[in-house]
């Protein structure tokens, strides 16, 4: 059956919109100390996130929910080389900018600052579905035009977050273009041995750096040296664990006074069970599962396969971010500094993840019956 026009996904649309409120309220309560500490505004962060994180994602959900998804893959290639091109200004003298051990963020003129690897996931992502759906279910099968090509491709785009360092974004990425690869007909041999190879590689990353050796042996041990590199993990539990089932009340976290570090950022996850409970916290999760159940269902009734691969794609970024931001938080995962979708602080992160979710909307309202 042809395509069919139609409104947008409205229960995704009200998910996303109660992700992002949810968000700018803890956000909030989770900056106010060190914003006040440093700038004398204990909504410093708050505005910073609405000007330079929620404008623009408000302008990109519409903009991108309005444009065709089809004129995207019509540009693939130059999405490509756009991802490339963003992900090597971190390594231009008077543009880059460093927080902590990453040099992953691009300056301008010292008052804009944003991290292109954001970026690089929706245009990395539209690219892969775009060369995905060309190539059709035999080329994919393929070794030389389908496994090798992938993995060329993927390796390149790993190689460029590795050496900046981010790894958790690289993880993110590797597993969202995996999810799509799989999906779209890859032998299961073919992921085995991906898997396999990111395996060797991140093994071979940890070896490469003590911090990150140490943080995979926190995550295997997390009382070890609980004043030293277990420091973080032990005040994440500590205030996921006074939260309760009901939290301290909002506002009231003890966490956030310095205690626990990037405490509106990565962290802010410990902060929201702190004060809101496990009930909220495990509402919170639960929208994100629905979000991902919205996004197959998106994936499902679109109309070609290059728009069901960017639905699943943009779904399984969420969620799986989602994911290993909440697992670190709580032990289950090693920490990876990877911000949580529409709720952390990072202006980068909720525009390009609000301009996805307009990707998302445009495949929505061409779907086929």
């Amino acid at each position: 059956m042809p395509p069919q026009r139609t409104f947008v996904d409205i229960p995704l649309l009200l998910i996303t919109g109660a992700l992002v409120v949810f968000g700018l309220v803890m956000l909030a309560s989770a900056s106010a100390p060190i914003g006040y500490d440093k700038f004398g505004d204990s909504y410093y962060y708050l505005k910073h996130q609405m000007v330079f994180g929620l404008i623009p994602g408000i302008f990109g959900l519409f903009f991108m929910s309005r444009v065709s998804y089809l004129f995207w893959k019509r540009h693939a290639m130059t999405l490509l080389f756009v991802s490339i091109a963003l992900l090597v200004l971190v390594f231009i003298p008077g543009l880059s900018a460093s927080i902590g051990t990453a040099r992953s963020w691009v300056s301008i003129g010292g008052w804009f600052t944003f991290q292109p690897s954001e970026i690089a996931k929706l245009t990395f992502l539209i690219y892969l579905s775009a060369w995905l759906a060309s190539r059709g279910e035999e080329g994919i099968k393929n070794v030389s035009s389908g496994f090798a090509a992938f993995a060329l491709a993927l390796g390149g785009m790993m190689a460029l977050l590795a050496v900046q360092p981010d790894i958790g974004t690289m993880v993110i990425l590797a597993g969202m273009a995996v999810i799509i690869y799989f999906s779209a007909g890859a032998p299961v041999a073919h992921i085995g041995g991906l898997l396999g190879g990111g395996m060797a590689a991140l093994a071979v990353l940890i070896s490469m750096a003590p911090y990150r050796a140490a943080r995979f042996m926190t995550f295997l041990n997390p009382e070890l040296d609980p004043q030293g590199i277990g420091y973080h993990i032990n005040q994440a539990l500590l205030a996921i664990g006074s939260g309760g089932l009901f939290g301290l009340g909002y506002g009231h976290s003890r966490q956030k006074f310095q205690y626990l570090p990037e405490v509106f950022g990565d962290s802010i996850f410990a902060v929201i069970a702190e004060e809101m409970g496990l009930f909220v916290a495990s509402a919170m999760i639960v929208f994100f599962l629905a979000f991902l159940w919205r996004a197959l269902h998106i994936a499902k009734r679109a109309p070609d396969a290059f728009g069901r691969y960017v639905a699943l794609g943009i779904g399984s970024w969420i969620a799986l971010q989602a994911f290993v931001n909440i697992g670190s938080m709580v032990a289950i995962l090693p920490i990876t500094g990877v911000p949580l979708p529409f709720v952390s602080y990072g202006g980068s992160s909720l525009a390009i993840t609000m301009t996805a979710v307009g990707v998302l909307l445009n495949i929505s309202k061409q779907r086929t019956e």
